[in-house]
């Protein structure tokens, strides 16, 4: 029973594999240039590029289950190819903006068109729709190790982020056992947090005073249009503004499914911080 992971470059990827070998599952892991990926050994690497489906196939081959990461070029090539190979099920890394309605916002339409082509595929499906990612934080990464300082419109915009980790637990399971087809799992850390306690925990992880200075919007707006990559969605940085206006001084929903379907509780930022410190740590 080979598992093929794609998007094998990714947090959430990377802590899938982990998931995976520790059952000792078979992993095969897509990459458009296998020669970088950084993956542990016994992992199979195969080049393909969804995006050309011709080059899919092969890669299919003795694969019974699929993680997906929300990428709507070639989609529909590539769940014709895994309908073809016999693939079991598909789990894809989808998002909790796939459930709202305004196709104008890029995170809904990415994540909601590649929802509707897989539940449309005939294949057995389960979406994993997290909110925001802990490591988001690593953007601020940067300002921290140099200044001690993060620097956002919104200090008191709230969110709930999920360990890479506990994302990775769930899809595990999704792929590995029966009762998660037809499923949609929304997934968030255990606690709704302000940007500013959670640099505050990033703090307390490095050892280290940090502070959040709240800058006006449209600088806020013009810092992360430098911050994004180069190929960043269209209409991305408006996107993440508008989430981060709509939660500011006001708590989010927290989900239980992580403990729900693992039988643990979802880590904690804190404990991500913890982590992840050496990314914070000056002289890095």
């Amino acid at each position: 029973m080979t598992v093929l992971v794609t998007g094998g470059r990714g947090s959430v990827a990377h802590a899938l594999i982990d998931e995976l070998l520790a059952v000792d599952a078979p992993v095969r892991v897509v990459s458009r240039d296998p020669a970088r990926a950084d993956v542990p050994a016994g992992v199979q690497v195969a080049a393909a590029d969804l995006a050309r489906p011709e080059s899919i196939p092969a890669v299919l081959d003795g694969v019974t289950a699929v993680f997906l990461y929300a990428e709507p070029a070639g989609i529909d090539g590539f769940l014709d190819a895994a309908a073809a190979a016999k693939v079991e099920r598909i789990v894809l890394l989808s998002s909790q903006s796939a459930q709202e309605s305004d196709r104008s916002n890029p995170i809904v339409h990415r994540h909601a068109v590649v929802e509707e082509a897989i539940a449309a595929s005939g294949l057995a499906w389960t979406f994993v729709r997290p909110g925001a990612f802990a490591t988001n934080a690593l953007g601020w990464a940067p300002s921290i190790r140099a200044e001690g300082v993060v620097r956002g419109a919104y200090p008191e915009s709230h969110s709930a982020p999920i360990h890479e980790r506990d994302m990775a637990a769930v899809a595990a399971r999704a792929l590995l056992e029966p009762g998660h087809e037809g499923k949609h799992y929304a997934l968030t850390g255990p606690e709704s947090l302000a940007a500013r306690a959670q640099v505050e925990l990033i703090g307390a992880a490095i050892g280290r005073p940090l502070r959040f200075e709240a800058l006006p919007l449209d600088q806020a707006r013009a810092q992360m249009l430098t911050q994004m990559s180069a190929s960043a969605w269209p209409g991305i940085v408006d996107t993440l503004l508008r989430y981060q206006a709509d939660s500011d001084g006001r708590p989010v929903a927290v989900s239980d499914t992580v403990g729900a379907v693992t039988g643990r509780p979802a880590r904690t930022f804190a404990t991500w911080a913890e982590d992840h410190a050496p990314a914070f740590r000056a002289g890095r």
